[in-house]
């Protein structure tokens, strides 16, 4: 049998724009929502959360996105930002009922599925993507791929890799309630993707 250094990976021969509409395309078929950004996407955030009467946006205090958001976000927004950094212990009560919505970062997306890979740590502590009713995801459209074995091999999953990965398709739903399909049951009843334009 061949080591995993032997397997063929499996991939699809798309270019980068088709792999970024077969991802939003799939995402979409499933009750999620992408929306393109520019530099500005943290005004986009806080009109989009506005719009949804959000009071509040938690995110990872330490993220990589979070001094950009701060840096560009509305000081006339009448949502406010809520930097996490609390652990679960201290803070269930104020995420579970204060916060509308958080904002996360991801490790990237699969076009087949329309999936997103998160790997949830002390920066973007998992619950920020489990708990509030709206869940935002900045992705950079070059960390899409086509397949999740394409992504696993490229990224070096095998060399290391968190005690906690997610793969999201959607937002939160079941059928568990007399056979009815709903929305938001167990976690998030919207999973908005800002797919970021890129710089090059």
């Amino acid at each position: 049998m061949p080591g995993a250094a032997e397997l063929t990976v499996r991939r699809f021969d798309w270019g980068a724009e088709e792999q970024t509409a077969r991802f939003s395309q799939a995402l979409v078929a499933v009750q999620g929502q992408v929306i393109e950004v520019g530099a500005d996407w943290p005004r986009r955030v806080a009109d989009l959360l506005a719009e949804r009467g959000a009071g509040r946006l938690a995110f990872g205090s330490e993220a990589e996105l979070a001094a950009e958001l701060t840096r560009g976000w509305p000081p006339d927004s009448p949502v406010r930002l809520v930097p996490w950094a609390e652990p679960i212990e201290t803070g269930r009560d104020r995420l579970f009922g204060e916060i509308e919505a958080a904002l996360t970062g991801c490790r990237g997306a699969i076009a087949e599925t329309g999936s997103l890979i998160l790997w949830p740590g002390r920066m973007e502590p998992r619950l920020l993507s489990l708990v509030p009713p709206i869940h935002l995801v900045l992705l950079d459209p070059r960390e899409i791929r086509s397949t999740l074995h394409e992504l696993l091999v490229e990224q070096a999953w095998s060399a290391g890799m968190p005690s906690n990965a997610l793969l999201i398709t959607g937002p939160s739903k079941s059928a568990d309630i007399e056979q009815t399909l709903t929305y938001g049951v167990h976690g998030p009843k919207e999973l908005i993707v800002l797919i970021r334009a890129s710089s090059d």
